[in-house]
């Protein structure tokens, strides 16, 4: 189907005739980069620079990626059977709606971090706060020749 119909049915010789999808050189270079970016997550992991819940996530979305590259018409079809009459749109709406994603989980992480730094803050405050006390009280019986047991015990 073109994208500018003949109402008389004939086709039309100055029509936009369907994309071909991608040539030979550009399929290879979108199969090597998105094996370069798995190739990356797996280093990552290997080096325990990312831990194991996002590992899966990214590696994830590497080989759906890859399968994307390897089969650049599934895209096509995929946006067929849901309705979508332009299959980069399909893609761009999963990619944000996957972003989105990310970015709520890493805004849930990242309070929850905040609120554990803050906890332990103040556990080191009082530890602090504790140690002080039990410095002074020790500097203070040893100045009066006397030792007592640690206080709180």
């Amino acid at each position: 189907m073109s994208l500018f119909a003949s109402t008389s049915g004939a086709a039309d010789p100055n029509a936009l005739s369907e994309p071909t999808g991608l040539s030979g050189s550009a399929h290879v270079f979108l199969i090597l980069g998105t094996v370069a970016s798995v190739g990356f997550i797996l280093v990552l992991l290997r080096r325990r620079h990312l831990r194991g819940k996002y590992a899966m996530l990214w590696t994830g979305l590497g080989l759906f990626l890859l399968v994307l590259a390897i089969f650049p018409g599934l895209l096509a079809t995929v946006s067929e059977w849901i309705g979508v009459h332009y299959a980069p749109a399909l893609f761009l709406v999963v990619a944000v709606g996957f972003l989105l994603v990310v970015v709520i989980h890493f805004s849930w992480e990242l309070s929850r971090l905040e609120d554990r730094s803050r906890t332990l803050a103040e556990e080191v405050g009082l530890l602090r706060t504790e140690l002080a006390r039990e410095l002074a009280r020790q500097e203070h019986a040893s100045g009066s020749g006397q030792l007592s047991a640690p206080s709180g015990t």
